[in-house]
């Protein structure tokens, strides 16, 4: 599966800004993966972004409109939220979202 090159442009600006440093990339799952400290944080599948939100935060972020369940197969991956493209076509808004998978990444211990 390609990714949308230019989403996962914006995503990788987004998460410098967000954590002060340029993430790692990674090919998973038919796209591409950002990484921090070892930990994957978000990626970009299709013309999709993948946000690892955490268990804690997941069914609050699941209620927010374009927020969708990932579930390569079948079964959803509790912490893991698909995004629309249309919901994070505005910066902010991306920007919101990167946010919420830096503050969950931030608390895992580096890989």
């Amino acid at each position: 599966m390609a990714f949308d090159t230019d989403l996962a442009l914006r995503v990788r600006e987004g998460l410098r800004t967000v954590s002060g440093a340029l993430p790692d990339e990674k090919r998973m799952f038919g796209g591409l993966c950002f990484m921090i400290a070892g930990n994957m944080c978000c990626g970009v599948l299709g013309d999709r972004m993948m946000a690892r939100v955490g268990p804690d935060a997941y069914s609050t972020l699941l209620a927010k409109p374009g927020a969708g369940e990932m579930d390569f197969t079948g079964k959803p991956m509790k912490g893991m939220l698909m995004i629309d493209a249309d919901t994070v076509a505005d910066d902010a808004a991306l920007q919101d979202w990167l946010s919420h998978c830096f503050a969950f990444v931030r608390t895992l211990p580096p890989k």
